[in-house]
């Protein structure tokens, strides 16, 4: 459980909580009826005097309310990103938990300190709840009493008191320090705070969730030496999972470490191609977007260089096959304001662009509105492509 960077979708809706996209993934379905098979005899174990409808009844309450518990501590990381300014694009629920989908990383350690500890700052709420509830109807019988059938209860009180172990439970594996827990997160927080590093912290929280993962699967490996089939092989298949984010988060890690320092300056083209703001659309057609210049659009700048909009070569068609071939390029151009950065933007917001990713160019230009260059997908490319 924990948050991720904005990437492909492919889950089904379930809800909208404060315009926040709650989805699930095919895993989640599967898990979900196994878990509903699991609790029905759990429940029907401790529940002796009640009928097999009703335990499983608590059953299917009991997995449901399981992944409220997940779904409210992802929003809990989410509108503590939103308010940090980051947008969110949903929430996945999956096999493992969930992630709230968020559109960048986080910029400064109490930032991402502040994310990290949203999510089990409501857990932690949960399970008071629900440990309160219990204790305040279970007389003088104790949770554990409860759950393992040794004292009377009902099918409510057992649905709560398992709700309150589990969501212990759930805050305690949150907290592990090992990337990608939250736990994690927040050691990337402290280490960065340190440091000064976010690179650095990045591999360091790796580097623990990977040792963390290795200790699961290794207890998961005990687990099928001692016989508990369902339980070690669970133990290897999370542990491999949290290896997996681990590494990714060593790899993002060295990654920004690599790009460390680089702009917008370095990348960008230091002579674009540029059309003058008096240039017709017949002209621009004919000298510029006929010989089909590999960009959608072209700066158009005034006589002193300054960027006055994106010509684009839509625009361009338009206006030629609609009979107003003499409309000039400055009346064509459409506003640059998003499609524009300064020479000292790093690399890592120019890979989160979304102008730049739709546009496939960005035009740098200084404090007085000039065109300085221009910064191509294809030239990010190349960077990334060369070998260290």
């Amino acid at each position: 459980m924990g948050q991720a960077m904005l990437g492909a979708g492919g889950s089904m809706q379930l809800a909208r909580i404060f315009g926040i996209r709650i989805g699930a993934s095919p895993s989640w379905l599967i898990f979900l009826f196994l878990l509903i098979w699991a609790l029905s005899g759990f429940f029907e174990s401790i529940l002796p005097d009640v009928s097999q409808t009703v335990s499983y009844a608590t059953a299917v309450a009991g997995a449901l309310l399981f992944f409220v518990s997940i779904a409210l501590h992802e929003l809990g990381h989410a509108l503590a990103a939103r308010r940090a300014g980051i947008d969110v694009t949903g929430i996945d629920l999956w096999v493992f938990g969930g992630l709230a989908k968020l559109s960048r990383d986080s910029e400064t350690p109490g930032e991402e300190l502040r994310i990290a500890i949203a999510g089990p700052l409501v857990t932690a709420a949960l399970m008071m709840i629900c440990g309160g509830a219990t204790a305040l109807f279970a007389g003088d019988a104790t949770p554990g009493e409860l759950l393992s059938g040794d004292a009377d209860t009902n099918p409510a009180l057992a649905l709560v008191a398992w709700l309150a172990l589990v969501n212990a439970v759930l805050l305690v594996f949150n907290l592990l320090p090992g990337f990608p827990l939250d736990g994690g997160r927040i050691a990337r927080a402290i280490v960065w705070h340190f440091t000064g590093d976010r690179a650095r912290a990045t591999r360091f929280a790796g580097r623990l969730g990977q040792g963390l993962a290795w200790l699961l699967m290794g207890a998961g490996l005990y687990l099928l030496l001692q016989g508990d089939g369902l339980g070690g092989l669970w133990m290897l298949v999370l542990g491999w999972f949290l290896s997996q984010g681990a590494r990714g988060a060593v790899v993002a890690g060295e990654f920004s470490r690599r790009i460390e320092g680089v702009t917008a300056a370095d990348l960008m083209d230091a002579d674009p191609i540029t059309v003058p703001a008096d240039t017709t659309a017949l002209a621009a057609q004919d000298e510029f977007f006929a010989d089909r210049h590999p960009l959608a659009w072209l700066p158009v700048t005034d006589q002193t260089g300054r960027l006055l909009g994106m010509l684009a070569a839509r625009a361009v068609e338009d206006a030629v096959a609609h009979g107003r071939p003499a409309l000039e390029a400055a009346e064509l151009a459409e506003d640059a304001a998003e499609a524009a950065v300064t020479g000292d933007t790093p690399l890592e917001a120019l890979l989160s662009s979304e102008p730049l990713r739709r546009l496939g160019a960005l035009a740098v230009v200084d404090g007085e509105g000039r065109l300085r260059g221009l910064v191509t997908v294809d030239r990010i490319r190349r960077l990334l492509a060369t070998p260290v």
